[in-house]
């Protein structure tokens, strides 16, 4: 039973080794989804071809990471195939194969369900980035997590297109703070980006708005149009946040009947807020 119990530290270490990868990756910008598509990509040799690959090969601390990965990649792929060997090489019988072949298939069911775990992914990733932060120069804060963007946050680009509610309307005209929408920057026509904008700055047609909220909020405002309809939808959105402010105050206040997490969740809008 070496080779099964070797076989599976192999793929255990696949998985942290991954998971690594996709915590480094997404602390140099990327998102969860691209991070960890380009990490296991990355590990098992596949080597898709995306759009996010261009970002990959052009980003220095990227570039040495993926590197980093399919270096690991290689050293893995033959300890696996060596512990396929033991495994069966040495068996005596049929029936000493297949509990090998069993052994194998639930430990790695199980490696499957824990990688897949949200408590261990929260968990691991913490002390992955503690590591990195201490033992590298990568900016090892999970964005992902700090902004909630797995819950019902997103950040969106929303572009602002010839006769859109956004266009031709100051920051501070828009008030988009009292829909529960903060805007993280502008990208403009010309190329050029304005972090964290001033209230006097007016969207043109060909701008770009960086924005953090509620993603099916994000979605209405990308869609929103000039006119009276536009104005209108705006004070529907404002009353919206209005009220869930209010309810995470009542959250707040009644946190035994809230339950923690509704409590934590209401906390963190009513800062938003």
């Amino acid at each position: 039973m070496i080779g099964v119990a070797s076989l599976l530290i192999a793929l255990a270490v696949g998985l942290v080794v991954t998971r690594v990868g996709t915590v480094a990756l997404r602390s140099t910008g990327l998102s969860q989804a691209t991070a960890h598509f380009q990490a296991r990509s990355a590990f098992t040799g596949v080597g898709f071809t995306t759009a996010e690959s261009e970002d990959i090969v052009t980003h220095p601390a990227r570039r040495s990471i993926v590197l980093t990965l399919m270096l690991l990649s290689s050293a893995g792929v033959v300890t696996t195939l060596g512990s396929l060997l033991l495994s069966f090489g040495g068996s005596p019988g049929l029936r000493q194969a297949g509990v090998r072949a069993l052994a194998i298939a639930v430990g790695v069911i199980v490696l499957w369900r824990v990688s897949e775990s949200a408590w261990v992914d929260r968990h691991l990733s913490r002390v992955i980035e503690r590591v990195l932060a201490r033992f590298t120069d990568l900016d090892a804060r999970d964005y992902v997590r700090l902004l909630d963007i797995a819950g019902p946050y997103s950040i969106s680009e929303i572009r602002v297109d010839p006769g859109d509610w956004l266009e031709g309307r100051s920051i501070e005209d828009l008030a988009l703070g009292r829909e529960g929408v903060v805007v993280l920057g502008v990208h403009h026509g010309d190329g050029t980006y304005e972090g964290v904008p001033t209230a006097s700055l007016t969207l043109r047609a060909g701008d770009t708005l960086v924005a953090y909220g509620v993603s099916s909020s994000l979605e209405e405002l990308e869609q929103r149009r000039s006119g009276r309809p536009g104005d209108e939808a705006h004070e529907r959105a404002t009353t919206t946040h209005r009220a869930s402010l209010r309810d995470a105050a009542s959250r707040a206040a009644h946190p035994i009947a809230a339950g923690p997490g509704r409590t934590r969740r209401g906390a963190a809008v009513r800062r938003e807020g």
